[in-house]
């Protein structure tokens, strides 16, 4: 994989080639560049950016090289596509491929390396995968058993996690320092997360491939 870098308009920082439709902003009360991600993306970032995110059902796996600081965060729903061509790679990272976790994982490590870091400097920490959803299908505790197998398998370890329970999670990842501050969202009446997942989830049936603060 071959990493080019971008030169944002409107005083962003760098970014990396492929992340350009990732939304990217001046985050004031935390004095930092920000880069918001949705279900089925991710976002590495090599300037030292925060990423967040919301997660219900959904996965989020922090990675980072300790010694660079470059490091991103991958958001997926459903654990993995087995249609897949373990061997393609689209010219953009980020597409309809990166909603499953087979290819959210692969892929964010991939660029990670791509980009500098090192496979034995990597810190790993995983959020999400609330029981959010009033679904027979607990789509939350398999996406858990699915990223950690897949960890396992490949031979790498949990820094630190917070996943499972019922409420959904905004999660905040400074991947230049590796702190991520995490808090439950446990009021009942807020169900964005749940009817962002609901209608997620349905349009997975028809697309086409291509409260408190934690610190961890």
């Amino acid at each position: 994989m071959k990493i080019q870098y971008n030169n944002s308009p409107s005083g962003l920082p760098v970014t990396l080639t492929g992340f350009e439709s990732i939304n990217r902003y001046w985050d004031e009360k935390h004095d930092i560049y920000a880069a918001k991600i949705l279900p089925g993306e991710f976002y590495v970032s090599v300037s030292g950016e925060l990423i967040t995110t919301v997660l219900g059902s959904c996965i989020s796996a922090c990675i980072r090289d300790r010694k660079t600081g470059i490091g991103g965060m991958n958001h997926f729903m459903l654990p993995t596509d087995i249609r897949r061509n373990p061997n393609s790679w689209n010219d953009t990272p980020v597409n309809m491929q990166t909603r499953y976790g087979n290819i959210a994982m692969e892929r964010l490590i991939n660029v990670i390396l791509a980009s500098g870091g090192k496979r034995s400097n990597l810190e790993i920490k995983l959020f999400g995968g609330g029981k959010v959803l009033q679904i027979d299908t607990d789509i939350g505790g398999k996406n858990i058993s699915f990223v950690k197998q897949y960890l396992m398998t490949e031979g790498l370890k949990v820094a630190a996690e917070d996943v499972g329970g019922i409420y959904p999670r905004k999660v905040l990842y400074f991947p230049k320092s590796g702190r991520v501050r995490v808090k439950k969202l446990i009021n009942e009446h807020n169900d964005t997360v749940k009817q962002r997942e609901k209608k997620y989830i349905k349009s997975l049936d028809t697309s086409p491939i291509e409260g408190r603060i934690d610190l961890f």
